[in-house]
């Protein structure tokens, strides 16, 4: 294999509000938790089924945290681009805990609002953010 991509599509729903978070430089970080689930008939019963899968989401990029905040709310539907990432941290006692994340960075994370709601309050009918088109170029050129 020549290359790799650490990419991630995602698409559900917020389980609740965003939880907005200000740097000590003024930077915004918003944390999300994202719903996805799945349903099926069971070949067996013929019952339908479902399984729901919660998803953490880290908006590091300030345009897209800046539409998450002033737009998005619990139930929100939202398609999502970014990478996985995995922290690792010790807890209280010693041990080293891991916790895995889709991060939404600048210049390649992305948010689609998929809700009519949303959507009447941007103005179209579906809205679409993406970092380099928020102002998170910072003068720079992303190539």
């Amino acid at each position: 294999m020549a290359g790799s991509e650490n990419m991630v599509i995602l698409m559900g729903n917020l389980g609740k509000d965003p939880e907005v978070h200000t740097t000590g430089s003024g930077n915004m970080i918003v944390n999300l938790s994202v719903a996805t689930t799945k349903s099926w008939r069971d070949r067996d019963s013929g019952e339908r089924r479902e399984r729901t899968e919660w998803h953490r989401v880290v908006i590091y990029s300030d345009g897209l945290a800046k539409v998450a905040d002033k737009y998005l709310h619990k139930g929100s539907k939202v398609y999502l681009q970014g990478s996985l990432q995995t922290r690792k941290w010790t807890d209280n006692n010693g041990q080293d805990r891991y916790s895995t994340e889709i991060v939404l960075q600048p210049y390649d994370g992305k948010l689609i609002m998929l809700d009519g709601q949303n959507a009447q309050r941007t103005g179209g009918s579906k809205a679409e953010a993406s970092a380099p088109a928020n102002g998170d170029l910072d003068g720079e050129i992303p190539f």
